[in-house]
C-alpha cells in the first residue's frame, strides 16, 4: 500500500509507548529483546496501548514477535532473522519488510504461528507492524480511514491454478471479498490510483495467440482464473460508478528469486538436485511466456505512475475489454517471447551442471497449453517492456537458490 511521501513521516516513534514489565515482545526491532518465556502473559499492542492476551503455554515456548518501525532493509531483515534462530523463537506476526516471508522463516527452523497468506502489513500510529487480512471487513475500511492511501497497489490474493480445484472456497474469502473491500477502502477515502494484480490465466480457453487485453476472456479453465476477472469486472463497476481510476496487471508465468515454492521452477531445481525425477505436464508440450520477477516489479511501479484514464473514443457497439469510458485499463506484463517448456528445463539444467529425470506426464487439469503476452499496450501507454531472458533469468534464480538453501 503506498503512501505520499508527507504522511510516511507522520508515525509516532515506538519507543514512545511504554513497554510492559511483564511478557515483552519475543522481538522489538530496537532493543531486539527475547525475554518470553513459558508462562509470560503475551501482550499486543492496540488501540493505542498494550494488552494482555492468553498466557503461552509451558508447552510451547518458542514463541517471539516481530515489532516494526517503517520498512526494514535487506540487511536489518537477515540480522532480526539470525537473533530469532539464535533464541530459537517461532514468530507470532509477522516483520514490516518486503524482504521476510515464510519461506526465510521455515529455512531458519522457525514456526510461523499466523498465516502467511492473503494478509496486508499495517503499521499502526506507534510505528507497530501488525497483520490484517483483506478479508477483514472492519479492519480495512478503518485502515483505509486511518491512513489516507494517496495510491494503492494491491498484490494480495489466493494464487494457484491446482489449489483452486480443491479449496475454491479460499479463493472467495481472499480474491472475492479481499478485492471488495480493498475496492470500497479506495472508494471512500480519496484513493488516486488503484493498481491491481491479475493473471494470464483469464484467457482460459483462449488459444488466439498472442494473448491481447482487447480480447473476450469469457471462458476461465479454473475458479482461480475466475475469481481473477471477477477482480477485473469488479473494478469496472467502480471505474464507471464512481470514477476510481483502475489498473488491472495481468501477469505472465512469473519466476526468480523468492518467488513461490510450489511454482515449476523451486519444484524442479529442488528435484534434480536430489537426484528425484520431475514432473513435467503435458508431455514437455507446454509453452510459457515465462517473465522474470525484476520485470514484472518495474512494470508494477511504472503503472502506479501512470494513473487511469478513460478512453475518449471507446465505442458500446464495438466494447474494448481492455479500456472502458471510465478511468479503467488492463494490461499485459509478459516477457513478449514464449518458451517451449523443454527448453526451460534445459537452461536449468545448464545452470546446475544436472541432467534431470523426467517423469512425463498428461496436461494437469485447469492448465492451459500455451501462454504468449501481447504488451503493445504496456509500450505505449507506460513506456516499459519487460526484456529479460529466460537464460538470464533462471541463472540469478540458481545463482540464488545455490546461496540461498545450498548445494544439495
Amino acid at each position: 500500500v503506498a503512501k505520499d511521501k508527507a504522511a510516511t513521516t507522520e508515525s509516532a516513534p515506538a519507543a514512545a509507548v511504554a513497554k510492559p514489565e511483564i511478557g515483552d515482545f519475543g522481538f522489538d526491532m530496537k532493543g531486539m529483546e527475547t525475554s518470553v518465556q513459558p508462562g509470560d502473559d503475551f501482550y499486543a499492542f492496540a488501540n493505542g496501548s498494550w494488552a494482555k492476551n492468553t498466557p503461552i503455554p509451558a508447552d510451547k515456548s518458542n514463541y517471539g514477535m516481530f515489532t516494526a518501525l517503517g520498512d526494514l532493509s535487506q540487511q536489518r531483515t537477515r540480522d532480526i532473522l539470525d537473533a530469532a534462530k539464535g533464541n530459537k523463537k517461532s514468530i507470532i506476526g509477522r516483520a514490516y519488510s518486503s524482504y521476510l516471508d515464510s519461506a526465510r522463516v521455515e529455512k531458519l527452523g522457525l514456526k510461523p504461528i499466523q498465516p502467511w497468506l492473503n494478509q496486508i502489513k499495517a503499521v499502526d500510529k506507534a510505528g507497530l507492524a501488525k497483520l490484517l487480512a483483506t478479508a477483514d471487513r472492519s479492519g480495512i475500511p478503518a485502515l483505509f480511514a486511518r491512513e489516507k492511501f494517496q495510491r494503492v497497489i494491491n498484490l494480495g490474493a489466493q494464487a494457484g491454478v491446482r489449489y483452486s480445484i480443491q479449496n475454491p472456497l479460499a479463493y472467495i474469502d481472499s480474491n472475492v471479498v479481499g478485492f471488495a473491500n480493498i475496492l470500497e477502502g479506495c472508494r471512500h477515502n480519496g484513493v488516486e490510483h488503484l493498481v491491481y494484480a491479475s493473471t494470464s490465466s483469464v484467457y482460459g480457453a483462449n488459444t488466439n495467440m498472442p494473448f491481447s487485453v482487447h480480447q473476450n476472456v469469457d471462458h476461465p479453465l479454473s475458479f482461480y482464473a475466475a475469481t481473477k476477472k471477477a477482480n477485473e469486472l469488479m473494478a469496472h463497476t467502480y471505474a464507471h460508478l464512481y470514477h476510481l481510476p483502475v489498473t488491472g496487471l495481468r501477469f505472465f508465468t512469473v519466476y526468480g528469486p523468492w518467488g513461490r515454492p510450489d511454482m515449476a521452477l523451486f519444484l524442479f531445481t529442488r528435484s534434480i538436485l536430489e537426484g528425484k525425477p520431475i514432473d513435467v505436464f503435458n508431455y514437455g508440450n507446454h509453452r510459457r511466456d515465462f517473465t522474470y520477477v525484476d520485470d514484472i516489479a518495474q512494470g508494477v511501479v511504472r503503472a502506479m505512475d501512470r494513473v487511469a484514464t478513460a478512453n475518449a473514443t471507446w465505442d458500446s457497439d464495438v466494447p474494448d475489454p481492455g479500456t472502458s469510458k471510465g478511468p479503467y485499463r488492463l494490461y499485459n506484463i509478459g516477457n513478449n517471447q514464449p518458451v517451449e517448456l523443454m527448453r526451460y528445463i534445459e537452461v536449468l539444467e545448464q545452470c546446475l551442471g544436472k541432467k534431470a529425470q523426467k517423469n512425463l506426464l498428461p496436461l494437469q487439469q485447469g492448465d492451459v497449453p500455451d501462454t504468449f503476452a501481447d504488451v503493445d499496450d504496456l509500450v505505449r501507454d507506460v513506456g516499459y517492456k519487460p526484456a529479460t531472458s529466460v537464460e538470464e533469468g533462471v541463472r540469478r534464480f540458481v545463482d540464488w537458490y545455490l546461496r540461498y538453501y545450498g548445494k544439495q
